[in-house]
């Protein structure tokens, strides 16, 4: 496992991280999420995502109560934890200073821990001044609860103000980017964000590399999987948006390019995120340690990805953002 630093910052991720939005708490227990944990670990993986909505807080209880009985030393892992919809209530949701203040302090009573390495804004607040924010933030760093933040599908004008805010009041602004980036989504990580790396030294800890499984190759109109993540009742409005001709079509067409290299679409598609050099971490959710291991192997074909593969998959999806003509 290789590892990266996250932006400009000396805090090191494994190159691929785990999440467990959908595993933890809706398909794993503690067992479960002690046997996926191991796993991980023992091929190098030190970093480990969540968010306090994820199966409404059961996904942090778990983690923390598996993590307690495996008995880890703190400082050889990272976790990360997002904060925005906590509650029901008026000042549950949302990147208030009360709700920063009281959302932590929650989510590291349900992960049994007394400071988080990451803290993200799980999207950003459109009521809540910025300046708000990053003062509550550097508040939760302050008090030891948290060493780094960050921002998750929050514009580049929303960052650069919150960076701008952080350095107006000599506070630390945000390290980190938690976007979604796969053969589907670019725009963002490709072009959007382009300022931002070297201005601010943002880095990215990006999400679905497998666009929520899709690009597994294991869907189709008529064949979802029992227990796979679209066959989940919460997501199958998802899915329906999902799984459409033109996109379970260009899937299709990976798949030739993948048997040649002889490796899976699933590795395929990891090892092509890996390539931007502005990723420091890829968020890869698994629900068994063969998956999670499969996840791994895409790693090893990085170097078969030549020019030319490259512009095979280009071809197919025809995704790659185009920067302005200056000139236009």
């Amino acid at each position: 496992m290789r590892f990266r630093s996250v932006g400009r910052s000396g805090l090191r991720l494994s190159t691929l991280g785990y999440g467990s939005w959908v595993s933890f708490g809706n398909q794993l227990d503690v067992n479960g999420a002690k046997l996926l944990l191991t796993a991980a670990r023992e091929v190098g993986i030190n970093y480990f995502d969540n968010a306090e909505v994820y199966a409404n807080g059961k996904s942090e209880e778990i983690m923390g109560e598996a993590i307690q009985q495996l008995g880890w030393k703190r400082s050889e892992f990272v976790i990360s934890t997002k904060l925005f919809w906590g509650g029901s209530g008026p000042n549950e949701i949302g990147l208030s200073r009360k709700h920063i203040h009281e959302g932590i302090k929650d989510s590291l009573q349900r992960l049994q821990m007394e400071y988080v390495d990451l803290i993200f804004c799980h999207r950003p607040d459109a009521i809540t001044p910025i300046e708000e924010t990053v003062r509550a933030m550097n508040f939760v760093m302050d008090h030891g609860w948290a060493f780094y933040w960050g921002t998750s599908e929050w514009s580049a004008q929303q960052i650069t103000e919150a960076c701008e805010v952080a350095k107006r009041l000599s506070m630390v602004g945000p390290i980190v980017e938690q976007p979604e980036y796969n053969f589907l989504s670019r725009e963002k990580v490709e072009m959007e964000y382009l300022p931002l790396y070297s201005t601010y030294g943002t880095g990215l800890t990006t999400w679905s590399p497998l666009a929520s499984g899709l690009l597994t190759g294991k869907y189709s109109k008529r064949n979802i999987p029992p227990n796979s993540r679209f066959s989940l009742e919460n997501y199958k409005n998802l899915a329906k948006r999902t799984l459409v001709d033109d996109v379970l079509n260009k899937v299709d067409n990976l798949k030739p390019i993948a048997d040649e290299l002889q490796v899976t679409l699933a590795q395929l598609s990891i090892a092509w995120c890996t390539l931007n050099p502005y990723v420091s971490s890829i968020i890869t959710g698994a629900s068994s340690k063969s998956q999670l291991l499969e996840n791994v192997k895409g790693l090893d074909i990085i170097p078969r990805l030549t020019p030319d593969v490259l512009d095979r998959i280009e071809e197919n999806f025809q995704s790659k953002p185009k920067l302005p003509d200056p000139y236009r």
